[in-house]
Order: C-alpha cells, then structure tokens, then sequence
C-alpha cells in the first residue's frame, strides 16, 4: 500500500485503543497516540533509503515491530517519567503497545498485496499475501483511509456520548 493507505490502516487498528484510552480519562494522551500512530506508519518503507535493505525485508517484519514498540516505549518513558500511568499501566507499556500496533497495522495492509510479506524473518521465510489489490491502486489505497478515518470519528462519537 502507498502512504494513504497506510495512514488508514494505523487509524483503524489503533481506534478501540485511542476509545479505550479516552475513556479512561486520558484523552490527550488517546489523541497522542493516534499521532504516533500516524507518524509511524509508513516508516517501515524507510527500506526505500536504505541502499542493502530489500524492500519489505527486515523492516516489513514483527521483529521490526517489536523493535520499533521498544523505542517507543523508551521515548515515552524518558518524555513522562516512568512512574506514569494510563488506565492503570505505564506510559512504557501504553507506549509500547502503540508503537508496535502502528507497524504491525502496516505489515498487514502491506500483505493484502500481491507482493505480500515474510513476517517472520529471520525465523521464518514463508510468505504470506492475501493477493487482494496491488499497492499503487489509488481506489484500495484511498478506501483504507476512508475506512481508518470513519472508524476514529465513529470513536470520537462514542466518546463524546458516553466520556
């Protein structure tokens, strides 16, 4: 998928989390992490920049997800302090959860591709796609996004009636 796309995808997968959030009382951080969410969604497409990183190699993987959640944890914990809370758990563990649902929600759009994905690398070559549409196509790109922004507007709705 191309970065429309992409955005769409990090909406829709973060949304139950950013309502979740919100109506625990913490909604700046809700709409904080929908902004990252947003900010990381298509940076497993770095491997574009990097000149002996294949495209949707090592940075197309859960590890890189995992990878990515860390850093963002760290980042938030050093930000907030680690003492923290959101609901009920860290800052880090929030942070966490964000940061890696944002590039598994790429990871996903990406196998609806024909080109497809090996998401267990280095464990596993295996490949998976769905084979639905191809990346450049501007309909399924656009449609994701749509989709992504309807669902965080349905869950501002359900915030502002129940919150």
């Amino acid at each position: 998928m191309y970065q429309a796309g992409h955005v769409g995808a990090a909406l829709l997968a973060y949304t139950p989390l950013g309502v979740a959030t919100a109506l625990a009382g913490h909604e700046s951080v809700a709409i904080g992490g929908a902004l990252v969410s947003i900010a990381l969604a298509t940076l497993p497409d770095v491997d574009h920049q990097l000149p002996s990183i294949e495209h949707r190699g090592p940075t197309h993987t859960v590890l890189f997800a995992v990878l990515v959640g860390i850093v963002v944890s760290v980042a938030a914990t050093v930000a907030v302090g680690p003492s923290s809370t959101v609901g009920g758990v860290s800052i880090g563990a929030f942070a966490f959860v964000v940061g890696t649902l944002a590039i598994v929600s790429h990871l996903l759009a990406d196998a609806i591709t024909p080109m497809g994905i090996r998401p267990f690398w280095p464990v596993s070559d295996r490949h998976y796609t769905l084979d639905l549409t191809r990346a450049a196509n501007p309909v399924a790109n656009y449609a994701l996004l749509t989709v992504g922004v309807v669902a965080v507007s349905l869950g501002a709705g359900v915030v502002s009636a129940l919150g």
